[in-house]
């Protein structure tokens, strides 16, 4: 067994009974193939809720701040996180991201680029968009709906899969377009489910 799927499993048994953690809509999540998961982003336990309820492993873009922790430096590359400079266009981060996808694996971002201080879902960066028109991973889209309170219902939701393919047939969108339609599917989830 990998020690992801160890990590997975402990981290399963911890969050879920405390968080009450409800997964919506798993049956949409691609069985194989590159998907490129994008979510809302409200808390530092994101990364590893939607780890946790997403039926295949993820591999998740962190800021690069955090592979400077001893114990995290260690640690996340075994849990398929790869660094990004925030603020900046990191080349490395980008081609990365692209070989995940091309492989045909799973690539978790928060378009948003950081956690949410309000809990409401923010304007999305344009890297989501560059992932997804640059690949033809399926792009799903996620929404973490808290608060998170212990023993308060946490519900994460896995919206259809976004066929960016529909909105570019009489034009080529942009990656901030492509990013923009992301961000309204995360914000119709949100709005169905609250």
């Amino acid at each position: 067994m990998s020690f992801y799927r160890f990590a997975k499993g402990v981290v399963k048994t911890v969050l879920t009974p405390v968080y009450r953690i409800e997964v919506i809509g798993v049956e949409n999540f691609p069985k194989d193939g590159g998907v490129l998961l994008c979510s809302n982003h409200i808390d530092n336990l994101d990364p590893p809720v939607v780890g946790i309820t997403a039926p295949r492993d993820v591999h998740f873009m962190a800021k690069e701040e955090l592979f400077h922790v001893p114990i995290l430096k260690k640690l996340l590359p075994s849990l398929h996180a790869f660094p990004v400079k925030r603020g900046m266009s990191d080349r490395e981060a980008l081609r990365k991201g692209l070989a995940i996808l091309k492989e045909g694996k799973v690539l978790g971002l928060f378009p948003e680029g950081t956690r949410s201080k309000t809990g409401e879902l923010g304007k999305g960066l344009a890297g989501a968009g560059f992932f997804a028109l640059r690949t033809d991973a399926v792009v799903m889209p996620c929404a973490i709906i808290g608060p998170y309170k212990a023993f308060r219902k946490l519900k994460v939701v896995y919206g259809k899969p976004i066929d960016l393919k529909e909105y570019g047939k009489n034009q080529k969108l942009s990656a901030e377009q492509a990013t923009e339609i992301i961000m309204e599917k995360i914000a119709e989830l949100i709005s169905q489910h609250k």
